[in-house]
């Protein structure tokens, strides 16, 4: 049991590293210096801010790969509740890692444009914009594989006993809402934009709860559920 609490213990710090490097990448930087109506805004902020958009960037880089380091210590945690589906929660990660890696281009490319250019040249600001929102659509690609890894990781929460239940819970809820949000994002983005807080809201919760018991709890002290799986 106490290896198991020291793995989980792991395991809340490199959540807690995803958690805070995906919101400093995505909910201040880009939030920040990107104005996707507005390129001479957005070309205007990332010159002057250069350090900070290269921040976000490599913030963002960390964050990929905590998140493909936490499922293969949740999978040495979980694997004896169900391996299989242990396993397709580590592949589901794998793809988005590798989705969210590649993309990462369309985020580093402004800077390669911008260095040593003036800002005036509309040209230049359909490419900076195009690159930009090209790393936005390459992001939402990848929450289809982001939001399905939370339907495993949920069912284990919940069947394990190693974790309160409504965790569980909430994580399979916040995996359909990862999905709606993919669809909506795709196929109706007017509506999708507003709605998106709303619907990723019990994937929020529960990946920040599930952080916070890894952290300050580590696992409850239950022996595992037997698998049928072998």
């Amino acid at each position: 049991m106490k290896s198991i609490k020291t793995k989980a213990r792991v395991a809340g710090v490199l959540y807690l590293v995803v958690i805070l490097c995906g919101i400093f990448a995505e909910k201040y930087v880009r939030a920040t210096l990107v104005d996707m109506a507005n390129g001479v805004k957005t070309i205007e902020n990332i010159t002057q801010n250069e350090f900070l958009y290269r921040l976000g960037f490599v913030s963002d880089l960390m964050m990929q790969l905590a998140y493909f380091l936490l499922p293969l210590v949740l999978y040495r945690i979980l694997r004896n509740t169900y391996k299989w589906m242990a396993f397709i929660m580590v592949l589901s990660v794998a793809v988005a890692v590798a989705i969210m890696c590649s993309n990462m281009q369309n985020h580093y490319a402004p800077l390669l444009f911008l260095k040593g250019v003036g800002e005036g040249s509309e040209h230049l600001q359909s490419q900076v914009l195009f690159y930009l929102g090209l790393h936005n659509i390459g992001y939402h690609i990848a929450q289809l594989f982001f939001g399905l890894w939370l339907l495993p990781l949920g069912c284990l929460v919940y069947r394990s006993e190693l974790f309160p239940r409504f965790i569980g819970v909430l994580l399979m809820m916040g995996c359909m809402g990862y999905l709606s949000d993919f669809l909506l994002y795709f196929m109706l983005p007017d509506i999708g934009d507003e709605l998106s807080v709303w619907i990723t809201l019990p994937a929020d919760l529960g990946e920040f709860s599930l952080c916070l018991f890894l952290l300050i709890k580590g696992v409850r002290s239950k022996p595992f559920k037997k698998s049928t799986d072998s």
